[in-house]
C-alpha cells in the first residue's frame, strides 16, 4: 500500500466508513450535556467521554438521558 493511501484511510473506520469512537457515525465527541427525557424533569448533567448519555439514569427522577442537542 502506499503512503498517499494509508494517508488517505487515516481517520475511516470499519467498512470504510468514518465513525465516532463509540462506534456510531455522528458521535458527539467530549464536553456537552446529558438531559433527561422526562418532560416534567428535563434535569441536565455533564456528558463524560466514554459513557454514552442513553446509558445513564437521571439522578433526579431515574428516566432516561439523552444528548442535549
Amino acid at each position: 500500500m502506499a503512503l498517499k493511501d494509508f494517508l488517505g484511510r487515516v481517520g475511516i473506520g470499519r467498512g470504510g466508513q468514518p465513525g465516532g469512537r463509540m462506534g456510531g457515525p455522528d458521535a458527539a465527541g467530549p464536553g456537552g450535556t446529558c438531559i433527561c427525557t422526562n418532560e416534567q424533569c428535563q434535569h441536565e448533567v455533564p456528558h463524560y467521554t466514554g459513557t454514552p448519555c442513553n446509558q445513564i439514569k437521571c439522578p433526579k427522577c431515574g428516566g432516561p438521558m439523552t444528548r442535549k442537542e
